[in-house]
């Protein structure tokens, strides 16, 4: 059984920044560990002992890392803006490689846009999303059919997902963090709209 402490999910674990887990444990696929769930990236100030919810988060996330790595193979996950993909990479800086391959979906971008962004020298590719899922998203991007994982598990889904991930290898337009700034529209209310 892989334990998260032999990955590199053991420092956001370490730092409580992993929430919500729908899966939170070994996948199917031996020395593999997975996430699905939320990633806090702003922690608000606390006083005393009261605990707050985190200022900031992305949400969605779908990850897994190898027994042993340092760094993440597979990392997706939905941003309200594009601007936040700067606390993304922030947070996960230093467990993230050149090799893996890390999807941000955000909120505020055309939705006829698909991009690759470089920081560091960490590639991210920054997609639009507007009513779906990262998941339904990911399962479309990578032509996988719905149905084939009807029966699988929360953990073989993730599987499923994260080794099209991998194999992923699509160019989209690279553009700057800055120019990405410039081209991301407002940030859209969540809860506009959304029926009480």
């Amino acid at each position: 059984m892989t334990s998260i402490t032999e990955t590199a999910f053991a420092t956001l674990e370490e730092q409580k920044r992993l929430l919500s887990p729908v899966h939170k444990g070994p996948t199917e696929k031996a020395g593999r560990f997975g996430f699905r769930g939320k990633l806090a990236l702003k922690f608000a100030q606390q006083f005393a002992d009261e605990a707050r919810p985190p200022e900031l988060c992305s949400d969605q996330v779908i990850a897994v890392a190898e027994a042993g790595k340092p760094t993440f193979d597979f990392f997706a996950q939905w941003v309200l803006s594009f601007e936040h993909l700067g606390n993304v990479h922030e947070v996960l800086k230093g467990l993230l490689s050149p090799e893996g391959k890390y999807f941000i979906f955000a909120n505020n971008i055309d939705l006829l846009s698909k991009y690759q962004v470089e920081l560091d020298g960490i590639n991210y590719y920054v997609l639009p999303i507007d009513e779906s899922t990262v998941y339904n998203e990911l399962l479309e991007l990578f032509y996988i059919e719905k149905n084939d994982l009807k029966k699988a598990t929360t953990a073989g889904k993730i599987d499923a997902v994260a080794n099209a991930g991998i194999a992923f290898d699509q160019k989209f337009e690279k553009i700057t963090f800055e120019k990405g700034l410039e081209v991301m529209g407002p940030v859209r209310n969540r809860n506009e709209n959304r029926p009480v």
